[in-house]
């Protein structure tokens, strides 16, 4: 019989403790960021559409790898990858200010750095690039 007051193993009773507090705090900021996630892109989709005169300054990619490990049903470990690139085109207008902006219209193949023309922007979108075409001299 222990006497009052005293746990089984000490530091075991302090795992009982923290465990069921950090995947509480993993738990919170997987949620917050699905909701933050989500508010950006309601901000983006109910934002108006601008047309504006611009020139393609750069464009970039963003490639994000994922790997999630698992146990077959024979017990060897099996990893799964999948990755997501992300594209993304910088204008700058005619004030001098640049921006960058998310391609959800896969126009990145599509313009070339150094490009002008009238660009649609949907909050942090691009979403059509109309290139000025200039009679060749």
């Amino acid at each position: 019989m222990m006497p009052q007051g005293m746990s089984f193993g000490g530091s075991f009773d302090f795992m009982f403790t923290l465990v069921p507090i950090l995947i509480g705090i993993v738990f919170v900021i997987v949620i917050v960021g699905f909701i933050s996630n989500g508010a950006r892109y309601l901000k983006n989709a109910k934002s108006p559409r601008n047309s504006e005169f611009a020139r393609v300054v750069s464009k970039r990619m963003d490639v994000r790898h994922h790997t999630n490990h698992h146990n077959n049903d024979n017990g060897m470990m099996h990893a799964n990858h999948s990755s997501r690139t992300y594209y993304y085109i910088t204008l700058e207008f005619d004030n001098g200010e640049r921006k960058e902006y998310l391609d959800v219209k896969n126009l990145y193949g599509l313009v070339v750095e150094g490009d002008t023309g009238y660009a649609a922007i949907q909050g942090d979108w691009i979403v059509a690039f109309e290139r000025n075409m200039q009679p060749q001299s």
